[in-house]
């Protein structure tokens, strides 16, 4: 029954995290925007942006990866059995990258709060997908597990991004007809 609640709360952490990856870059976005304004309207936005991912990245976005990292850790202690199964293995290669874009995102992050835009919107708009990505993979090789072919689903993966890449391309080259 412990095994259940901690695998619960793991999930749970799971969702915070992934909403705290996706909503952040979304206001890099808007921030990097926000500095193509006037003077006055810079200022404000800037300003309320600077709180906002002060306040999402350290009080949503990393207090749920470092849970996701404990709860996972418990899960394992109680079943190590699963570290030697090729699913796992495959699956924790993909949370190590996850956990390097998180990083990533934290340079980022001190970046723009010390007045850097190093990254156009358009960039961080594709950054924005590797989170996806990397949760499509996560979820179909958990619930999946043995029942694919590793070949087939990395293939599938890399069509997807492929895919989510040219439909970001798409949406931009129709917003830009409507400006």
């Amino acid at each position: 029954m412990y095994f259940l609640y901690t695998k619960a709360f793991h999930l749970i952490f799971i969702v915070t995290w992934f909403a705290g990856l996706f909503y952040i870059v979304r206001l890099f976005i808007y921030h990097t925007e926000a500095q193509e304004k006037e003077d006055l309207e810079k200022t404000i936005l800037s300003s309320q942006f600077d709180i906002m991912e002060k306040r999402l990245w350290f009080g949503i976005t990393w207090p749920s990866a470092v849970l996701v990292l404990i709860s996972a850790a418990v899960m394992l202690y109680h079943s190590p059995g699963y570290l030697t199964q090729p699913f796992m293995q495959v699956k924790l290669t993909f949370v190590l990258g996850l956990y390097l874009y998180h990083l990533y995102i934290h340079k980022i992050y001190k970046e723009i709060q010390s007045g850097l835009f190093k990254m156009s919107s358009k960039k961080l708009r594709v950054f924005n997908e590797i989170a996806t990505v990397f949760l499509v993979a996560i979820v179909f090789i958990i619930i999946l597990r043995d029942q694919i072919s590793w070949i087939w689903g990395l293939l599938g993966i890399f069509t997807f991004a492929f895919l989510l890449w040219g439909a970001i391309s798409l949406y931009k080259k129709s917003r830009n007809k409507n400006l």
